[in-house]
């Protein structure tokens, strides 16, 4: 009787909810928003340039938000119902889809739509440091892109996998919750696989793709032991792997894959982390001075040091060896990173100590680039002083004599 009762009959549904949602979406896109939210027994709001804002007066009613999961989901809503949460994709047009989750929550279903924008960035336009395109050229092992939720991580990840399209000749297998940017074939064969619909599992899929002759596979995130494991075995057996994970910098995120593990089985995970990891993309979406957003990236390029860091259990020295070897292996620490940005003046003093990993030590920096600058300043003002209507310098005309 439960599945008679969450079987949904479309010809009673109206669609009337689904409208009203579209007109918000729409004014997501043309105020060039992220996120809308849609909390049954609450307002609609949305995120812009990182903030929420309010995007209705009215309140959603409980039934009208159970009337609107009906129609997005049709025959997935008894999934719905039985899992209490999923993820899908929505087609809002040509130009614009969505990357939709609904959830129960205590007032009752919750929708987060995300914009998935349509046109595959490139590294070139994003503006990505010189590292992300290397890593683009590796041949086998494990990069990994890490951050918090919205940071990003699918931008990089899906910019990553063009330039290497573009470039190069391989098969290419993705494994995505749901599929974010669609890739057509160009120099390679690119296979995408979306969780639910063309795979049960991260791990089914992953131990399947290592039998259908991948050159590169991506894994959309690590979220359990066997995942992590295939990973690495996947990389160590020749094959390029990337994916994700929710960590703030690279080490905390080699401290998150060497916990998920049993204390036994630690020395042995770091083990094989060492050797197949190439690489750490780590992010973080900093507001800017016009309300926009710019990533700050914390790159960690596997070094014969910080293989030897990672095998000693010395992670809290990363950091240092991240920033010692930015001019040899284009490493760098989100505090490097940041004081660039800064000094290019698309953000304010106070958004880069916020997202600084010290705040103090770039202050101290910021400090000294100034007193540089000012000191600059001066020197040329006091040469302007000394400089008479022909041009010449006071001293230079001394020494001329």
């Amino acid at each position: 009787m439960s599945e008679n009762r969450n079987e949904v009959d479309i010809n009673q549904l109206t669609f009337e909810q689904i409208k009203k949602v579209r007109e918000y979406l729409k004014k997501l896109i043309e105020n060039g928003g992220s996120d809308l939210h849609v909390k049954s027994n609450g307002v609609i709001r949305a995120r812009i340039n990182g903030t929420i804002v309010p995007f209705s007066g009215s309140i959603l009613s409980y039934d009208d938000a159970m009337t609107l999961a009906k129609e997005m989901l049709r025959g997935r809503y008894a999934e719905f119902v039985e899992n209490k949460e999923i993820d899908f994709v929505y087609q809002f047009d040509e130009r614009n889809r969505f990357r939709v989750n609904i959830f129960f929550q205590t007032d009752g279903p919750s929708f987060v739509f995300r914009v998935i924008p349509m046109k595959i960035p490139t590294i070139d336009e994003m503006k990505y440091p010189e590292a992300v395109r290397m890593f683009t050229r590796e041949s086998r092992g494990l990069v990994l892109v890490t951050g918090t939720t919205g940071s990003g991580k699918s931008t990089t990840l899906a910019a990553m996998v063009h330039e290497i399209n573009l470039v190069d000749k391989k098969h290419i297998i993705t494994i995505e919750d749901p599929i974010e940017f669609v890739h057509k074939d160009r120099g390679c064969i690119i296979n995408q696989r979306s969780l639910g619909q063309d795979t049960l599992s991260f791990d089914r899929a992953l131990r399947a793709a290592l039998r259908e002759d991948p050159d590169i596979i991506l894994v959309g995130e690590m979220r359990d032991r066997e995942t992590i494991e295939l990973a690495l075995h996947a990389a160590d057996t020749g094959h390029l792997v990337f994916s994700t994970l929710h960590t703030i910098d690279a080490k905390e995120t080699i401290n998150r894959i060497i916990a998920m593990f049993p204390y036994e089985e630690q020395n042995r995970i770091r083990l094989s982390l060492a050797g197949v990891l190439k690489g750490i993309i780590s992010q973080r979406l900093i507001p800017t001075i016009e309300n926009k957003r710019v990533a700050a990236m914390e790159i960690l390029v596997k070094t014969p040091m910080i293989e030897k860091l990672i095998l000693e259990n010395r992670d809290i020295e990363i950091r240092e060896a991240i920033e010692k070897g930015r001019d040899h292996y284009k490493s760098q620490s989100f505090d490097q990173h940041i004081f660039d940005i800064y000094n290019t003046g698309v953000i304010t003093r106070e958004k880069a100590k916020e997202y600084a990993t010290s705040a103090s030590d770039l202050e101290l920096k910021i400090n000294g680039f100034n007193s540089g600058k000012a000191a600059d300043a001066a020197k040329k003002a006091e040469t302007a002083d000394k400089t008479d209507k022909n041009g010449f310098v006071e001293e230079d005309v001394f020494d001329l004599k």
